[in-house]
């Protein structure tokens, strides 16, 4: 088996009372419908796609902040992957049967877990052009950044690519995974790393009216990305890259 990061979900969690809004936000964002409720409480669903494997799925939490979200890495050999999380600095927490909770040197929580995806999700076309959710995005506090970029390039294995900013940098993924890595150093200190959603599309306005009309929130506009709030308060970004790109 090998002990290899196959695949990526990105896991958003919301409190109860924001769930309802915050999975019909996402299944309109990105043209998907909801699987069946799984677990002991039926806390999890998938996003399915139309076509490809979920790369997407909801969790509900009992949380007082505002809606947070998690990654999976998803591996064939799950002790393996997680034993390679501890050689490289970062930690593991809590061991069951099929994942692993684990920690990265900035202290961004995150969970190891079988049953890679095999199809990458195609772009979904609208009236105003194509969208997808193709990136995460790590907000790195700036005495992390160092360790964490050594750390996700050493767990992933993947190419960094300089994005031409100093903030800023890329793991490119390979053909057979959903989501790039982008690794963003932060104007200013918080205590731990955390992780947002980025989408491509080609219209980045047409993109943004389309979020405003299903609830999310404009919070500010730059160069090259548009930076919302879901009804959930989960940020996000819609970003100028051309969708499908790795």
């Amino acid at each position: 088996m090998s002990a290899d990061v196959r695949w990526m979900t990105a896991m958003l969690d919301s409190p109860p009372e924001s769930t309802d809004a915050s999975e019909a936000f996402w299944l309109g964002v990105t043209g998907a419908r909801l699987s069946p409720s799984r677990g002991r409480r039926h806390e999890f669903a998938s996003l399915l796609p139309r076509d490809g494997d979920a790369t997407l799925k909801v969790q509900r939490v009992v949380q007082s902040s505002p809606g947070a979200m998690h990654l999976d890495l998803h591996s064939d050999d799950v002790p393996g992957l997680a034993e390679r999380v501890e050689l490289l600095g970062g930690s593991t927490s809590y061991h069951v049967l099929g994942y692993v909770i684990c920690g990265s040197p900035g202290g961004l929580s995150f969970c190891v877990v079988g049953h890679p995806g095999r199809r990458i999700p195609s772009p979904v076309a609208w009236p105003g052009g194509r969208s997808l959710v193709d990136q995460v995005c790590l907000d790195i506090p700036p005495h992390a950044y160092d360790d964490e970029v050594a750390f996700w390039r050493a767990l992933t294995g993947w190419e960094l690519v300089d994005c031409g900013a100093r903030e800023l940098g890329r793991l490119r993924r390979p053909g057979s995974a959903p989501f790039a890595l982008l690794l963003q150093r932060l104007a200013d200190e918080q205590s731990t790393t955390t992780v947002h959603l980025d989408l491509s599309c080609d219209d980045r306005e047409a993109e943004t009216s389309r979020h405003l009309a299903l609830g999310a929130e404009v919070l500010d506009v730059r160069t090259g990305w548009t930076v919302l709030h879901d009804p959930a308060g989960r940020s996000y970004c819609i970003t100028g890259r051309r969708p499908g790109d790795v």
